[in-house]
Formats: C-alpha cells, structure tokens, sequence
C-alpha cells in the first residue's frame, strides 16, 4: 500500500507541472476519449450493415451509406490520433523541459559537499537520460491508459448489449489474462529498477574514465579498465535483456488467449447452428463478425494496458530519482538580506569550526582577524585546513560553529550573489569550458567588452600567447582547456580575476603549478591586483609569499603560528623547519 501510495504521489506531482499546459492536456484528452467510443463503434455497425445490408435486404444503396460512414469514422479517427499524438507530446515536451531547467536550477545551489559525494556521471543521468524517461508517461502514459480503459469499458457494453451469453463465452480466458498481467508488470517493475542502477553505473564509469583518460593511459591501465567496462556493460545489457524476457513471454500469451476467445466463439456459432434455418444461421454472421473485431478490440487495449503500466512504472522510477534531488535539502541557505557591506574592512574568524563529517574537525576553534587591505598568507601541510578557510568565507561550506564577520556584518547575514560578487578566487585546478578564449575569460558577461579583456591579458602578460593562437581571443579550446598549458590555464584565471575587480581577493595554490617566466609574470600581476584590497593566498611554496603582511601557519585545523615572515623566521617554530626544509629542497 505504502508503494502504490508513493507512486500516485510521485504521478500528482509529475501532473502538477503540467498545470500550466493544462489546454494541451485537454486536447489530447478529449481526442483520447473519441477514439475510446469510436473505435468499438465501427465492429456494430459493420456488424449492423452485414446483417441488415447484406444477409436481409441485400439493399445496395443503404451498403454504400454506411460503407461511406465507416470511412468517415476511419477518417475522423486518424485526424484524432494525429491531435492526441501532437498534444500529448507537445504536452511532454513542454513539461520536462521545465523540470529539467527546474532541476538544473535546484543542483546550482547545493552545497559542495554534494558534489564531493555525487559522481558527476550520476548527476548527468538524472538531468538527460531520467527526465527524457518522463516524456512517456505523459506521451504514452497516463492519458493513453484512461482511453484504454474507456475503451474496454464502451467494447464491454456493446457486447453484453448484443449477446449477454456469447460475451461470457468470449471472456472465459479473461482472468487468466488478469493474472499474467499482474505477473508482467512485477516482472518488468524489477527489470526497470534493475535497468536504472545499471544506466547510472555505466554513465558514472563513462564520464569519469574520460575525464581522467590521462591517467588512466599514463599509469598503462586501458586493459584493466576496458576490462571494467565490459563488465558493468554486460550488466547493463542484462538489465535491458530481463525487461525483453518478460515482454517476450507476455505478448505470444495474450496473442493465445486472444485465439481462445475467437475459438470459444467459434465453438458457440457450431452449437448454434444446429437445428436452424439457412436464414436464421445467416442472421448471425453479422454478430460473429462484431464479435470477432471487438474480440480484437479487448485484447488490444489489454495489452497496450500492461506495457502503458511498464511506460508509467520506468517513468515514476525515473520520476523518483528526479524528485529526491528537487527534494534534496543540501542547498545553500541564502537567507541573508543585507546588499550594502563594506568590504574593504576587516575580517573577523571567531572560534569557528567545520567539520566535512559529522564530528571530524577540519578547522578547530580558528579565531581569526584578516587586516582591511592587506595581504594574508595561510601556509600548512595538505590536510591542514588552508583552502577550507577560504570556501567558508565564499559559502561553498557552511560552517558548524563559531562566526566570521566583514566589518560588524555576519557572514549569513549578506546576500550571497552579494557576497560572491565581492570575492574573486583563482584557483590550482582552472576550470575551463570548451568555448572561445574570450567566453572564458569573461563567463560570458555581454557588458565586458574586448577592448577591457584586451587590457587585462596585457596587465597580467597573456595577450602575446593569446595573439599567438589561431583566431586570437575568439580561439575555441578544448574542454577543460587541455589544449593551453597549465601556466596558460592560470594566466587566463588571472584575466578573469583582474577584470572582476574583487574587493577580497583569494588566490588558492595559483602559483604552485606554473614554470619560473609564468611565475614572474604572475608576480607581477599579483602585485596589482592585490593593491588596495584584502588579499588571501594559499601557497606551498613559501618563496611566493614572503612579502605577505601576515602569515598564518595552520597544523591539523589549528593556528599553530602567525605573523611576518621575519617575525616566524625569529620564532624558529613550524614555518622556520617548512622554510629551511623547503630551501634545502630546491637546492639540491
């Protein structure tokens, strides 16, 4: 019950997106309920015109009327079909693309800690492949089981109306078709879980393998990988296998029962036969001839009922995977109002803490005061805690206790498109998409002009390797930018970040992959863009910051050490043993 109760919830839901179209829905509807009374219409009056027409009167005038009325009938049908087909999709279309946008949306404003969790493959499942899978239940769905259903109801009636006995007679084999449709639709709901598993494994393992086909090819690993992929392929395969099975051995089921039905007519016309006229036994082919098409009109819709049953079992299976991202509480909470913040203020840390997992500290009571306009450096081992301080002053994570401050403004207090059009931050691991020099540098912002573009790629020192490129600034890369260097990649990052013109500034390990003449040229741009503004660098090379006016040394999530690098030098503690260990490193 909890099950059969789930699933109308997820159909209200789904249909309470189609509100908006409800006219689509009703076209379709209408033209679904026609065709339910026009169909089983056409097996009475052929079976009408026989007996009257043909057996009685042999009347050619009247034969030819209401042989010209079954061809409009047919006629009227298929203009029906036509705009239920039409309707029904137009209405699918429109719905899921709304859902899709609706889900997109949703996913913009999850925390990271999602993303670090959620295999990308997954998400791309549930954005394409699990809404397109939708389509069918407003397509082929819902709307088409309630005119199947019309349908039976209307071909039950004329029958029961015409011969109440030879009705029962043909409906003997109904409930065994009852029982092996309850059996098929078990079957296939199994199948259509089976199947979502195996298509989300399989776009997870896709994705990410080609994502990462550097490594995979530099540690020689293409046999060992192929090798999974077949594997969770041929999963993927038997999931869709399991469904064809069931829907081979469902279909030549019906089909026979079906011919059992026309067999028990047929037994039923031999036993009526005996003992009657030439006339009388002609007087009942007209209704053997009805009975024979509704026959098929019965078992048709039986049929199409169980495979609309499988169309809306994969589509609510789809639809409940969609509806646990829309209901997916991880996002952001933007409840802050305030839209007028000084940022160029001090910044306060107070005993704050974060944790990625439940009690697991990352950071630990840090209390912190980040100078107005001055340049502070964070400097640790991996795993310190160093980028965790920044991607809580940009809200990509929440933190659980404690609180920072910008001037005397609570962090969760400012807007967060506020507060993010404040803060600029170039990070190790550039993000590129597969779009023009130009479109990445400006995230395609129309009120950026090339000219302005022009002038920062020549602050930073980029605008000769741009000059360089075919096409210059409209020069498309390739996804993730794996066509640029990586010191081009970060030049490009810094571009980005000196036409923004942030009030905070955070440059997270920028320096740490790029050559000596990149790293001068980062210098250099550096030095401008974190003039008059507060500035954040993360780095491992300590060289790059030795001019910062603060350092912040942190081990194990806490703040062993602060100050100039003069004065922790003096101090002879964390930062001196990274400093010496360090230069002795680059010299060897």
């Amino acid at each position: 019950m909890k099950v059969e109760g789930k699933k109308q919830s997820l159909i209200r839901r789904l249909f309470l997106m189609a509100k908006p179209y409800k006219r689509f829905f009703i076209l379709a509807g209408l033209s679904v309920i026609c065709l339910s009374f026009l169909g089983p219409l056409r097996p009475y009056l052929i079976g009408e015109m026989v007996d009257k027409f043909i057996i009685q009167t042999q009347n050619k005038e009247k034969l030819l009327q209401w042989s010209s009325l079954i061809i409009i009938i047919l006629m009227v049908e298929g203009m029906l079909q036509l705009i239920s087909t039409y309707f029904s999709n137009l209405l699918a279309q429109s719905v899921i693309r709304d859902i899709r946008v609706k889900v997109f949306q949703h996913i913009l404003t999850f925390r990271m800690r999602y993303f670090d969790k959620t295999p990308v493959g997954a998400l791309v499942t549930r954005v394409v492949s699990d809404v397109e899978a939708i389509t069918e239940v407003f397509s082929s769905g819902v709307m088409e089981i309630a005119g199947d259903l019309v349908s039976l109801i209307f071909v039950l009636a004329l029958m029961f109306s015409t011969n109440w006995e030879l009705s029962l007679m043909t409906l003997i084999p109904i409930p065994l078709l009852v029982i092996a449709t309850r059996i098929f639709a078990k079957a296939m709901k199994a199948s259509f879980q089976y199947e979502r598993l195996q298509v989300t494994r399989l776009n997870t393992f896709v994705q990410e393998h080609i994502t990462g086909m550097s490594i995979v090819q530099l540690f020689n690993r293409q046999k060992i990988e192929f090798a999974k992929f077949n594997d969770i392929n041929k999963e993927h395969r038997q999931a869709h296998i399991n469904a064809v099975w069931a829907t081979s051995i469902f279909f030549p089921v019906v089909e026979l029962l079906s011919s059992l039905s026309i067999a028990f007519l047929l037994v039923w016309g031999a036993l009526q036969v005996e003992g009657k006229t030439n006339l009388e036994i002609k007087k009942m082919y007209g209704e053997i001839i009805a009975f024979t098409l509704w026959i098929h009109q019965l078992y048709r819709p039986i049929r199409q009922l169980a495979d609309k049953f499988n169309i809306l079992q994969r589509g609510t299976v789809r639809a409940e995977r969609i509806f646990e991202i829309l209901d997916h509480a991880e996002n952001v909470q933007d409840t802050g109002t305030v839209t007028s913040c000084d940022f160029n203020a001090d910044i306060e840390f107070k005993s704050v803490s974060f944790a990625y997992e439940k009690e697991n500290y990352v950071l630990k009571n840090i209390s912190l005061s980040l100078k107005k306009g001055q340049t502070i450096a964070f400097v640790g081992a991996t795993g310190a805690g160093k980028s965790t301080i920044v991607n809580l002053l940009g809200r990509f994570y929440e933190y659980e206790k404690g609180e920072v401050y910008i001037g005397n403004v609570n962090l969760k207090d400012i807007e967060l498109n506020y507060l993010r059009s404040n803060i600029a931050i170039v990070l190790q691991d550039v993000f590129l998409f597969s779009d023009s020099i130009h479109n990445n540098i400006t995230l395609g912002d129309p009120e950026i002009t090339r000219e302005q573009v022009i002038t920062a790629a020549k602050a930073v020192g980029a605008h000769n390797f741009i000059s360089n490129l075919p096409g210059d600034y409209d020069y498309v890369i390739g996804e993730r930018g794996g066509v640029l260097s990586v010191g081009q990649r970060q030049l490009l990052a810094f571009i980005r970040a000196f036409l923004y013109n942030p009030r905070i500034l955070i440059l997270d390990e920028a320096t740490s992959s790029l050559d000596s003449e990149s790293e001068d040229l980062i210098q250099l741009a550096t030095d401008k863009i974190t003039a008059d503004r507060t500035s954040i660098v993360i780095a491992h090379r300590l060289s790059t910051i030795q001019k910062a006016d603060q350092i912040v040394v942190l081990e194990k999530g806490e703040i062993v050490e602060q100050g100039s690098h003069q004065e922790l030098l003096k101090k002879g503690g964390f930062y001196k043993n990274l400093f010496d260990k360090q230069f002795l490193d680059e010299n060897k």
